[in-house]
């Protein structure tokens, strides 16, 4: 047998619960004693509880409450879990406190050694994301467990502009988390066709008796991408922009959703950005105004929209200054 078969063979032993010497694991194995030693070694590394007595009377055995350990982890593997549950629980992961059920029994069959260096790997790692009502993971729970079970369920939305919008069936194809947001992609029953749902907007979900089948090769993730991100498909509509800053400048923008996705060139203090040219219009110059002075536009068009979207904001805090001096408010703020 191989190295691994053999450390199978004297974990099982182990477990049964009896007490063995490295000698007598060897004769059941038909191998040399020192090989014993090194597994043995590699299954302590692995995490597994072996206890060595000495004496007439010794031998190794394993701590009673591992025999409920089903898995064994390497230390890469068990630190990976714990960052995992760390990400999980910060975006919202809808089955959060069940992978954290799994990490604590991940820690209960550690040593006292391993357990230490696992709660340091805990500590070491951080994730700001903004925080998700116990009713929004309550959907997201319902929406998983809908898009894996191929169960149809009743949804109420809110779009957010006052509309009054019918419930609708729905049914979840798949969520994603993107940008600290979670969405729900599915086929809607009210639009007939496949649609994106903010699940932070949905004012209601119910299950219903109704079910359905994913398309083939669906993917969730890649939906919403398409659908969020700019279509080259008219190339007469696309515009280049070429924009100059420092390179750290840069490269903070170019990581930017938007513009990563239409970098078209990219030298140390410029950009070339390919854009459509209803964005560079509407949402970019908005998009823009957080670099402030730190860049160089070099396109008219876009350069007359980010003085006109500046001119604008100028005009609204300038008017809401005055009314606020007019009132003698706010003064305790300046």
């Amino acid at each position: 047998m191989g190295k691994a078969d053999n450390m199978l063979a004297i974990l099982w032993m182990l477990r049964s619960g009896k007490r063995m010497t490295a000698g007598q694991l060897a004769e059941e194995l038909g191998i040399h004693v020192r090989s014993v030693y090194r597994y043995i070694d590699s299954l302590c590394a692995s995490g597994v509880p072996i206890v060595a007595d000495s004496g007439p009377s010794g031998g190794y055995s394993i701590l009673s409450r591992f025999k409920d350990s089903p898995l064994l982890f390497d230390h890469e593997e068990q630190r990976s879990l714990i960052h995992a549950s760390v990400f999980a629980r910060e975006a919202g992961y809808p089955h959060s406190v069940a992978l954290e059920r799994a990490v604590g029994k991940l820690k209960q069959y550690a040593n006292e050694k391993q357990l230490d260096l696992l709660e340091r790997h805990e500590q070491g790692l951080s994730v700001i994301s903004p925080p998700l009502e116990e009713k929004y993971q309550h959907f997201l729970r319902m929406l998983e467990d809908a898009a894996g079970q191929g169960q149809t369920l009743r949804m109420a939305y809110d779009k957010g502009k006052g509309d009054q919008v019918p419930a609708r069936l729905f049914d979840p194809y798949g969520i994603v988390y993107w940008k600290g947001n979670w969405y729900a992609v599915g086929y809607c029953g009210y639009r007939e066709d496949i649609r994106s749902f903010r699940v932070d907007r949905m004012t209601g979900l119910h299950a219903t008796e109704l079910g359905f089948h994913r398309p083939a090769a669906f993917s969730a993730r890649d939906f919403l991408l398409s659908h969020l991100l700019p279509s080259e498909g008219d190339s007469r509509s696309m515009k280049t922009v070429l924009i100059r800053g420092q390179e750290q400048v840069l490269n903070e923008l170019c990581r930017h959703w938007l513009f990563g996705h239409a970098l078209a060139e990219r030298q140390p203090e410029a950009a070339v950005f390919r854009l459509d040219s209803a964005l560079l219009s509407t949402y970019v110059p908005y998009f823009l105004m957080p670099y402030s002075t730190s860049l160089t536009i070099e396109s008219v068009p876009l350069a007359r929209r980010m003085a006109e979207a500046c001119r604008t904001m100028a005009e609204h805090y300038g008017a809401m200054l005055t009314n606020l001096e007019l009132r003698g408010e706010g003064e305790e703020d300046g």
